[in-house]
């Protein structure tokens, strides 16, 4: 029997016709870089290298060293190969929400997970959305980072939204077809610094965009959002990295105080946070698309552990898994892993099915529902 033809060149051949046919097909999907005007508002920030035009982390050595590490051809055959149980074989379990059960009046926190980085918030009557992606893929192509599934709800299920938060720029958590849904609405936007200009290019107006550098903050209505540090990197083209800022979250009422750590490698921010604003209700931690090889801006699940500690958090609520394959792991590893590393994981941990309205402080029935037995 012939093998087909499987190395370098082929591999090679696969990317330059991906590259092709994102360029292609999903200009509008690139976003927009942040102009001249902006560009000179971020020389006030600490976290921005004015030489380089570029924003960098505490440690942007071991970042840079990580990309050259990382950007080879194996790693891209390894990506694009079979995998084992990489995605899941069935639709995975999840409850149509009721928007009025959410809406409901009450001082509980309430939140609804949508898989991944998306989740829905109600805090003191305010809705919250973080990270919305509601596309069908999480790419500029359609034919790369499927999700699992279709949304639990449509866009225009939705309940009108106050707020929404945005950790940074990359596909899996700023969705341009989601954004734009809310052209229209009277939705504010929160970002770190130049993720606006995504925004503004969609067709959001200005005066409804508040972007922020890390430990600065904005409050409307009695919640106050914070941006807080993150180890990452920013960019939609792979060519101009790095020219909008990513971020954690704080966000914090009379009533209540939540961190979302968007996407970040470990480091001395979590306890940095954790000392100034914490402790916290509940910490939705990145616990997926982890791999040893670029640990740097997507942390290992016993550093995310660590990192629940140092933030004082009450509750741990696992995101940036369950809906799309951006690494080599299994999907229901991370869980896995995160169960067996944290102390009392019944009392602390809360992994709901995708769609289910959540009371988080009321004691959370984990019932183990990625498990295949």
């Amino acid at each position: 029997m012939i093998k087909p033809k499987d190395n370098g060149e082929l591999m090679k051949k696969k990317i330059v016709l991906i590259l092709i046919g994102s360029i292609f097909m999903g200009c509008a999907d690139f976003g927009y870089r942040p102009n001249k005007t902006e560009k000179e508002r971020f020389i006030q920030s600490k976290n921005f290298n004015s030489e380089k035009g570029t924003f960098v982390n505490r440690r942007q050595n071991v970042i840079d060293e990580m990309k050259k590490r990382t950007f080879n051809l194996k790693l891209f055959k390894e990506y694009f190969s079979k995998g084992v149980d990489r995605v899941p074989v069935e639709k995975l379990p999840e409850v149509k929400p009721s928007i009025a059960e959410f809406l409901k009046d009450s001082q509980e926190l309430k939140v609804i997970w949508f898989g991944h980085s998306s989740f829905l918030l109600n805090m003191d009557g305010i809705t919250i959305l973080v990270d919305p992606v509601f596309s069908e893929n999480a790419a500029p192509v359609s034919f790369l980072v499927k999700r699992f599934q279709k949304p639990v709800l449509e866009l225009s299920e939705l309940p009108g939204i106050d707020y929404i938060v945005i950790s940074h720029d990359h596909y899996d958590h700023l969705d341009r077809k989601s954004i734009q849904f809310f052209k229209n609405k009277d939705t504010k936007f929160i970002t770190p610094l130049g993720v606006g200009s995504h925004l503004k290019g969609w067709g959001i107006p200005t005066q409804r965009i508040y972007e922020k550098d890390w430990w600065e903050e904005e409050e409307f209505s009695g919640v106050k959002f914070i941006a807080t540090p993150a180890q990452h990197f920013s960019g939609r083209t792979g060519i101009h990295d790095n020219e909008t800022l990513w971020a954690s979250w704080v966000i914090k009422s009379k009533n209540h105080n939540i961190y979302f750590s968007g996407d970040s490698g470990y480091d001395i921010h979590f306890k940095e946070i954790g000392e100034k604003l914490g402790p916290f209700d509940v910490a939705f931690i990145e616990s997926g698309q982890y791999n040893e090889k670029w640990k740097e801006v997507h942390m290992l699940p016993v550093e995310a552990a660590k990192a629940f500690k140092d933030l004082k958090a009450r509750k741990y609520f696992p995101v940036h898994w369950g809906m799309f394959e951006l690494a080599l792991h299994p999907w229901y590893e991370p869980v896995e892993k995160i169960f067996n590393l944290i102390q009392s994981p019944n009392d602390n941990i809360i992994v709901p099915k995708i769609g289910e309205i959540v009371p988080l402080k009321a004691k959370f029935e984990n019932t183990y529902w990625w498990r295949k037995d």
